[in-house]
């Protein structure tokens, strides 16, 4: 049941984790995956492509195509400025239900 509902409250950040990792530079998808599982998110490209994928039909990601010398040309995320703000607007949701936990569970 512990399992659960970590994975519950994971699933319910992961949006917010994954636009504040390409807020900082262009991202392909193996270097987020490797800043979520530094961060102990461990998540599975399984998940992350659909994640991906919706955040770009939703206007809040773009991406552009570079060619590698390791393979097939590699998708690099960005934000755009609708991402900019929903990350903006999560970030501000996330300090307001921080504080709102701490004060009841007394953890300030």
């Amino acid at each position: 049941m512990v399992e659960n509902i970590k994975s519950q409250m994971r699933k319910g950040i992961l949006e917010y984790c994954i636009l504040s990792v390409i807020s900082r530079q262009e991202a392909y998808t193996s270097d987020i995956l490797e800043a979520l599982k530094q961060a102990d998110l461990l998540v599975v490209e399984g998940t992350l492509y659909p994640l991906l994928t919706r955040m770009k039909n939703n206007g809040l990601l773009a991406y552009r195509w570079q060619e590698s010398t390791d393979g097939p040309p590699r998708k690099y995320f960005c934000l755009t400025e609708d991402g900019r703000e929903m990350l903006n607007q999560m970030a501000e949701e996330w300090q307001a239900v921080s504080r709102s936990i701490e004060l009841i569970t007394g953890q300030n």
